[in-house]
């Protein structure tokens, strides 16, 4: 089994509040998660027919029923327990760690939580397998554009199943569409929005161009503004604002759109062999959603906010990412696999442009981590690594 990197900040929230929810996209790995880390607490799954239906019919009491509390998975599906947790909570001893929820419908999930549970409870995002923790099981492959290909879901790393990736991303896309998108839009427009998720992969590691969308998809750029936010609020996208550091200059204020999956972004840019995804127009948007999403997941798993942006003003001057973490990092992406001084030259003028504590950083595709005059390259080995 691979060990997440999550489990820390899953028991440092845990013992402070009284009900931790874990969210983030199907098929990410929550369930397990929780269950690996607390194999004490009595699991409970609302998927079972005969739970939901007692829960449904007094959630109080099925409360009371488990006096030291429980992990209860696929919650959203009885709304009413919710409420249940909250009025435990408020009457009993306050006991941190009680109640951890968990379940695949984000909407719904996180609609529950914040209604009910403002305050009460720790909130831990769960993205797919880092490189991290592949590298750790020893199941990261030794070429780059192989792990990108095949994306970072669970199924697709695990040794006793056999899926093909393109298989699985299939089937994916229609369990999503049909069991989250269709509470969130006019069912009419299924085919539209998947449509829409295709256009939207065109444009991972570019400013979104909600005009260009709406003319490509055949939907109002009002819709797609609105559709953009259910793929963000599914963790199947996320969104880079533009840095606020001006610099006296006129910066661009359209974010940037990225997958969390690289994955799920080569199926649906139909890039099914590494052969293909070399050849692509495409490759250094894959390498630079890869890169992104691994710095995503390693502020998600110790708890944190993403705090990235990126540089970019009305001249085309851009740096890729700028992360405000415990110091600010500039970095930039690129699909290489040497150590050119060029690769730097866009951190190097914004670290002068700031003239601060910024620190420099290139993510390239070699493997050796190595500062070289104030500029670490950081090889793909150790993209996400606590910093």
């Amino acid at each position: 089994m691979v060990k997440r990197k999550a489990e820390l900040a899953l028991l440092r929230l845990a013992g402070q509040f009284p009900v931790i929810a874990v969210t983030g996209p199907r098929q990410s790995g929550k369930s397990t998660l929780v269950q690996a880390v607390f194999p004490d607490k009595r699991y409970i799954s609302f998927d079972e027919k005969n739970m939901r239906e007692l829960a449904k019919s007094n959630p109080e009491d099925f409360i009371r029923a488990f006096p030291n509390g429980m992990i209860i998975d696929e919650a959203q599906k009885v709304p009413e327990i919710f409420d249940a947790v909250k009025l435990s909570v408020d009457r009993g001893e306050y006991i941190p760690g009680k109640y951890i929820l968990t379940g695949s419908s984000q909407f719904r999930l996180k609609e529950n939580i914040t209604d009910s549970l403002s305050g009460r409870v720790g909130l831990i995002k769960l993205l797919p397998f880092s490189i991290q923790e592949l590298k750790e099981a020893q199941l990261l492959p030794n070429d780059p554009y192989d792990v990108m290909l095949k994306g970072f879901y669970p199924p697709l790393h695990d040794t006793k199943k056999h899926f093909y990736p393109d298989d699985w991303f299939e089937n994916y896309i229609e369990t999503y569409l049909d069991l989250d998108v269709k509470d969130q839009i006019n069912p009419l427009n299924v085919n539209a929005f998947r449509k829409f998720i295709l256009t939207c992969a065109l444009y991972s590691g570019q400013m979104v161009n909600y005009d260009a969308i709406s003319r490509l998809v055949g939907v109002s750029a009002v819709t797609v503004k609105k559709w953009c936010s259910v793929l963000e609020a599914s963790y199947i996208i996320h969104f880079l604002s533009p840095d606020s550091c001006n610099f006296g200059k006129t910066i661009v204020k359209t974010p940037k759109l990225y997958f969390t999956d690289s994955g799920l972004l080569c199926y649906l840019l139909r890039l099914y062999s590494k052969e293909e995804l070399l050849l692509d127009s495409h490759k250094g948007a894959v390498v630079e959603t890869a890169a992104v999403a691994e710095m995503l997941k390693m502020r998600f798993n110790i708890g944190k906010r993403a705090n990235m942006t990126y540089f970019r003003d009305k001249g085309g001057f851009e740096v890729d990412t700028i992360a405000d973490w415990k110091h600010t990092f500039a970095i930039e992406i690129k699909s290489r696999s040497d150590t050119e001084k060029q690769m730097s030259a866009n951190v190097r003028r914004y670290m002068a442009m700031r003239n601060d504590k910024t620190f420099a950083q290139v993510f390239y595709l070699g493997d050796l981590t190595c500062d070289i005059n104030a500029v670490r390259y950081v090889s793909w080995r150790d993209w996400g690594a606590e910093i």
